[in-house]
């Protein structure tokens, strides 16, 4: 399984994720089952180099968010229209 390291976003709304993704980062969401949900912070450059693998799209996949450990898929990718750049991503837990 793939490991994904996650932080916890507080804040939320276009002006922060731009500041996000000027650090290299970029939001995330994980939802589903009834739970609430949990707005999260990747880093781009290890979740970029995961998702070339098709195991990221077809398997589950574990978020480690404060020691945590997560089971989760991948629901939604937003990605830049013409760079090589992921904006968002959303995760449904298993």
């Amino acid at each position: 399984m793939l490991i994904i390291n996650a932080e916890i976003r507080d804040k939320k709304g276009k002006s922060f994720s731009r500041k996000l993704r000027i650090k290299n980062k970029f939001p995330a969401i994980l939802y589903g089952l009834n739970k609430t949900p949990m707005s999260l912070i990747l880093d781009h450059d290890p979740v970029f180099n995961l998702q070339k693998k098709i195991d990221f799209y077809n398997d589950i996949l574990i978020l480690l968010i404060k020691d945590k450990k997560y089971k989760v898929k991948v629901q939604c990718i937003q990605r830049h229209a013409f760079k090589l750049k992921l904006l968002h991503i959303d995760f449904l837990y298993v």
